[in-house]
């Protein structure tokens, strides 16, 4: 029985790579970081956990659909999609590959560290943001670029321009 439950929790992770974030088409919800686990609970069932990348993201409805579809058309039924908020996502979770094709579809992605892995030391909470070193322009590579907006496509990212290549940008903020 337990090489039958590991052998259909490996196939939802591997249905579920492929799931594709819906605002962010280039990238999955697994390689975003919002793919938390999957697992079996006690009644059997599988459970996959997502966690929004702010508790406000309008596509959580839409990926909870595009992960119940993945399953559907996988015949991995019964299942149940949890959203959870905690640990809040953080744009750490991001991995390198995800970043890559970030700056490939022309979004700048996040710099830095935000210092949410487990070993983090406690911080302060501030009220006075953090300067940031702009970012990199993703389609020319200049560091010479400057922000437009706070918010930009959508709230976790914010809108910059190149001063070189004179080219708009979305920019993954960093959180």
């Amino acid at each position: 029985m337990q090489a039958m439950v590991d052998e259909a929790l490996e196939r939802a992770w591997a249905v579920l790579e492929s799931v594709p974030d819906p605002e962010i088409p280039v990238v999955s919800i697994r390689e975003l970081g919002i793919l938390r686990d999957v697992r079996r609970t006690a009644d059997g069932q599988i459970e996959v956990v997502i966690t929004p990348t702010y508790s406000g993201c309008p596509a959580m409805s839409q990926i909870a659909e595009d992960v119940a579809h993945a399953l559907d058309v996988a015949q991995l039924a019964p299942y149940r999609i949890a959203t959870t908020l905690t640990p809040a996502w953080t744009t750490d979770w991001i991995t390198d590959e995800a970043r890559e094709k970030l700056r490939a579809y022309g979004i700048a992605p996040p710099t830095g560290n935000c210092g949410s892995g487990t070993q983090a030391a406690l911080q302060p909470v501030t009220f006075m943001p953090k300067p940031l070193p702009a970012p990199a322009c993703p389609h020319c590579g200049s560091q010479h670029t400057e922000r437009l907006a706070q918010f930009g496509s959508t709230a976790c990212k914010a809108l910059y321009r190149c001063i070189d290549c004179r080219e708009p940008f979305d920019y993954f903020k960093p959180y």
